[in-house]
């Protein structure tokens, strides 16, 4: 696969990568949904498996023989896509980065989807309202590929899957499992629980409420779709949204430990509210 050698940090074909914010990336003029930037290996096969058109793909010399494998995919899909190499030190010049750890590649960001499409074949979602930390996002994200959570749902103030931490966390899952926003105002419930209804869900918050539901309660097990709320860990969600739903859930816990953050939540959250498939006779 042909490399093309930069030299110098004012090639147009750098500006991308040269220290843009994810927010300033998201609105990228020439892109009608915007740029993400996929910042390791695994980012990166993720988006190329899930279809994502790249617009370059961007390599120090020290890392272009371990990535070639991987720009040799990106480049067998989208030939026309350039994969650049520079120095090392115009790498860092530009990036900002001063460990180079591997390749990265500026890709257009899919457009999102309408909700009800996401919902129509789904059985477990998960709804993350107002979360602002990346890596809880990721891990959130990493934890609903691996328990079978078929979508993701942010809330409009909920922070970006796309921008560079919490895609680097979830190793590449918030390109793996569905996502997309649900409702148009920070106080999302009014619209997205009836959207939720709608779609055949019973909508679960988990919360510290008094009247809440063990974890483990098999009302929650017998849903056939199920939707779980998550929040931050200070505020938590909306009493709005706690109002809106049809059950509270808590996750019971030892030693008087009253809550865990979203990412250790929603892992055990997810799993023991699965979607059991029905064993073939």
């Amino acid at each position: 696969m042909p490399y093309e050698h930069l030299t110098s940090a004012n090639d147009a074909r750098l500006a991308p990568y040269a220290r843009v914010r994810d927010a300033d990336l998201a609105a990228w003029p020439d892109a009608p949904a915007g740029l993400f930037m996929a910042e390791s290996r695994a980012v990166i096969a993720a988006a190329v498996e899930a279809g994502v058109r790249p617009r370059s793909f961007l390599v120090s010399e020290s890392w272009a023989d371990d990535a070639a494998p991987l720009a040799r995919k990106l480049f067998a899909q989208h030939p026309d896509c350039p994969a650049l190499r520079v120095p090392d030190s115009l790498f860092s010049q530009v990036t900002g980065y001063k460990i180079v750890r591997g390749p990265v590649a500026a890709f257009e960001r899919p457009a999102l989807l309408d909700p009800a499409q996401l919902l129509a074949g789904a059985r477990r979602v998960a709804v993350l309202e107002d979360v602002g930390n990346y890596a809880n996002i990721g891990s959130a994200f990493r934890a609903a590929h691996a328990f079978g959570i078929d979508a993701v749902l942010v809330t409009p103030s909920c922070h970006d899957p796309l921008f560079r931490r919490a895609s680097r966390t979830s190793q590449g899952t918030v390109l793996q499992v569905p996502w997309t926003r649900i409702g148009t105002q920070r106080q999302w419930a009014a619209e997205g629980v009836p959207l939720l209804h709608a779609a055949g869900f019973k909508v679960a918050a988990l919360a510290l409420e008094d009247r809440s539901l063990a974890l483990g309660d098999p009302r929650l097990a017998e849903c056939e779709r199920l939707a779980m709320v998550l929040g931050t860990e200070g505020a938590g969600l909306f009493p709005s949204t706690i109002a809106a739903c049809d059950y509270t859930v808590k996750i019971p816990m030892a030693h008087g430990v009253d809550s865990l953050n979203v990412a250790a939540a929603s892992a055990v959250a997810f799993w023991e509210l699965r979607a059991i498939v029905p064993s073939v006779p």
